[in-house]
């Protein structure tokens, strides 16, 4: 199955569109992660895969990329003090910047590496932004680091949860915020798992050198704002599911009893990045058209922006200052996904648009 398209618009849509605006540059230094603080401050972390840039998890100062906390955790070293390859952020309500450092296991990353590591590192950092200082870390010791590939975090401060998307199991990684333990949920179900739908880009499919279509299973999560709901789906699927966080943080709830509590909230095309503003609209990201669109309450799909230079728009914060702020890791342009050729136009960006 090919897909190329997300969704038609009406022409008071269209001329309703803001437009997109550059907020900091970082030549070949691939920005995933963002997040936004209440007083705007602007958090951006870089996976860093591919050795280019200095620091992995940074605070914007003019413009500028600064090591965040310190320099010290952006410099190899211990593990547990030290950052690897920071994949997400996410600024919860007490502004505290949860930093989820990430290296998957060479088989379970959606990046497409040739690598040979058999077991992932994964840590979760969680920073006082008043103080800079790190409050505490978890280190996921009860999750299989062969299979896991923990991507997106959100963080529920009402359960003292986190939740995290795992493609690597098909699942949700539940994270008790006061013991450490995890619980892994939904795995391989018919709401995280991918569906057989290969990407494509101006009639070229995403493959690798071996043929095998781009894929990953559950990834984009959001979390609302009265920490009520939780949104989440595999980029390669269609439709966009939420489940009330009173059931993920119920623990005795069974498989099936989990899964009968998730809302089918209808088609929404292939995504990415995903993140919930205070008027319970989710947002959506989409590198096949070049758009970010949201649902609003009333279920209904809007698009806030269509534009050229969306390439592959991926993690999202929102600011109290309006605007809608997220990076674009041009995935699609890597050479893993093009014959060994790097199609990137540089210099990486981080936008931002404003809200509607």
């Amino acid at each position: 199955m090919l897909l190329t398209c997300l969704c038609t618009l009406t022409t008071a849509q269209a001329q309703k569109k803001p437009k997109l605006e550059t907020v900091a540059t970082f030549g070949k230094s691939m920005p995933i992660g963002v997040s936004v603080t209440t007083d705007n401050r602007i958090f951006v972390a870089f996976p860093n895969y591919d050795g280019a840039g200095k620091y992995t998890l940074t605070e914007l100062k003019n413009g500028q990329p600064t090591a965040y906390p310190n320099k010290s955790y952006n410099t190899k070293g211990d593990y547990k003090n030290h950052f690897v390859r920071v994949q997400d952020l996410y600024v919860d309500n007490h502004n505290h910047l949860w930093a989820l450092d990430t290296k998957p296991a060479s088989k379970s990353s959606i990046f497409g590496e040739d690598g040979k590591q058999a077991d992932g590192l994964f840590k979760l950092v969680e920073i006082d932004t008043k103080t800079n200082k790190v409050v505490r870390s978890y280190f996921f010791e009860d999750l299989d680091k062969s299979v896991t590939a923990l991507n997106d975090v959100r963080v529920d401060t009402n359960h003292k949860l986190a939740y995290l998307s795992d493609p690597g199991q098909a699942a949700i990684v539940v994270l008790d915020l006061t013991t450490g333990k995890s619980r892994v949920v939904l795995k391989e179900s018919s709401f995280t798992l991918a569906d057989e739908i290969t990407i494509t880009y101006k009639g070229t499919p995403m493959v690798n050198a071996d043929g095998k279509p781009f894929s990953s299973n559950v990834n984009g999560i959001a979390l609302t704002h009265d920490m009520k709901y939780f949104y989440f789906k595999p980029i390669n699927k269609e439709n966009l599911f939420r489940v009330e966080t009173k059931y993920l943080a119920d623990a005795t709830l069974t498989k099936t009893q989990l899964a009968s509590k998730v809302e089918d909230m209808g088609a929404v095309g292939i995504t990415h990045g995903l993140v919930a503003d205070k008027k319970g609209n989710i947002y959506l990201t989409t590198s096949t058209s070049y758009t970010i669109t949201y649902m609003s309450p009333d279920g209904k799909l809007h698009t806030l922006i269509k534009d050229q230079n969306l390439l592959w728009p991926d993690s999202l914060g929102i600011g109290t200052d309006g605007y809608l702020y997220f990076s674009c890791s041009q995935l699609q342009r890597l050479p893993q996904w093009n014959n060994g050729k790097d199609r990137t136009e540089y210099p990486y960006k981080v936008y931002k648009v404003k809200l509607p």
